[in-house]
């Protein structure tokens, strides 16, 4: 299985974009969305069940961010975006069906992409 993001880009705070992931091959159940700032580790931002029934998502982007999915592909949709969203932003996903994901460590996924860099200016 590959995971290719897309979407990343420079924003001015208050903005918004939209991440895309599609995982090609079979065996993902849930997704989601980790990032990483310069400096820091890799946190979680938000994950999505199999069926998309069930989403969660870091304290921080509650309100702010959205987490989406189809058959394939996982979404993050981010509005308001502050000068602290600034990371690379990673897709995930877990070869393991669960119901609900509370802030999961970076290890319960298996399969990772690449990362696309977002950059929230003041």
């Amino acid at each position: 299985v590959q995971l290719q993001a897309s979407g990343g880009g420079l924003m001015q705070a208050g903005g918004s974009l939209r991440l895309s992931c599609k995982a090609s091959g079979r065996g993902i159940y849930g997704m989601a969305w980790f990032r990483q700032a310069p400096g820091k580790e890799r946190e979680f931002v938000a994950a999505v069940t199999w069926t998309g029934s069930n989403t969660n998502y870091l304290d921080s982007v509650k309100g702010r961010f959205i987490i989406s999915r189809d058959d394939d592909s996982v979404y993050l949709e981010m509005n308001s975006l502050k000068p602290e969203d600034t990371a690379v932003y990673f897709c995930a996903g877990d070869r393991h069906l669960k119901n609900s994901y509370n802030n999961p460590p970076v290890d319960m996924f298996e399969e990772w992409g690449r990362g696309t860099l977002v950059t929230v200016s003041s």
